[in-house]
């Protein structure tokens, strides 16, 4: 019984490791491909559509009205899903395909838990023994069966090489950076990207003072190698803060320390925006 027990506790300590160490990026070349030529644009409006209907903005993060969505909704959400999944995204040109995979990632999540809800985080749903579903198979593009981790690990990061990736894919938590309102677009994806930056900085989630000590999103903890150095990092953050904040930051001199909510951001009758 004693060995029993010490097993599983040791396995206890393997599940909660990844949510100390988020995964590497790794190059994966069959998707780095692209027709710089093309003009064709993918269409997004049925994401949008639903974002419109489902998602509530709040100053602290955007909430999703998870339990309010329709059979009807669900149904276009799914439609929206296939007709992403049918498309062979390596015959357009860079920024067509860079929204075509944040949008994926962003729809493949919603879902996910709309699959799995009512549930209060979406690291309670896969495999016991893991932490979260980001890497079980959950789609098929151009005959390749890709993961969540996949789509953000192996092609969104190593790909584009953007810090900025780490804003608009969202892992439908709370101290995850909100959702978009709208698709991304091949035209207005780099905007949009730049305004999902300042937004979450400017969020108590992503920068704040707690006890006179600088917190930020755990995001920059795990993911410090896109940020680079700690003097890189408090600048990238002072650029997208407000001017207070930025005088603020820039005089500190002490210790960082991180946080992170992993409670769904779903909208409940408390929080209606209604």
């Amino acid at each position: 019984m004693k060995i029993i027990i010490s097993l599983l506790m040791g396995l206890g300590l393997l599940i909660s490791q990844p949510a100390m160490a988020a995964p590497a990026s790794k190059y994966w070349a069959i998707w780095d491909k692209s027709d710089e030529t093309s003009r064709k644009t993918i269409d997004h409006s049925d994401w949008s559509y639903l974002l419109s209907q489902y998602l509530k903005p709040f100053p602290d993060g955007s909430l999703f009205a998870y339990g309010k969505v329709s059979n009807a909704y669900r149904k276009k959400l799914q439609d929206y899903i296939g007709y992403m999944t049918a498309l062979e995204p390596r015959d357009y040109n860079r920024k067509e395909q860079l929204a075509y995979w944040i949008n994926l990632y962003n729809a493949l999540t919603i879902e996910l838990i709309l699959k799995h809800y009512p549930v209060e985080s979406i690291t309670k749903i896969g495999p016991w023994f893991k932490f979260g579903p980001w890497d079980e198979p959950i789609t098929e593009v151009a005959g390749t069966t890709l993961t969540l981790n996949n789509i953000e690990h192996r092609i969104l990061r190593p790909l584009w090489q953007d810090k900025r990736i780490h804003y608009v894919v969202n892992c439908a938590s709370l101290g995850c950076p909100d959702l978009a309102g709208e698709a991304y677009t091949g035209a207005t994806v780099e905007v949009m990207m730049a305004e999902a930056a300042k937004r979450f900085i400017q969020q108590e989630k992503g920068v704040a003072f707690i006890d006179g000590k600088l917190a930020l999103s755990r995001i920059y903890e795990w993911y410090a190698i896109d940020f680079g150095s700690k003097e890189a990092l408090l600048r990238h953050i002072r650029e997208n803060s407000q001017m207070a904040m930025a005088a603020k930051i820039d005089q500190y001199k002490g210790e960082i320390i991180y946080q992170y909510n992993w409670n769904l951001n779903a909208l409940s009758q408390g929080n209606s925006a209604d």
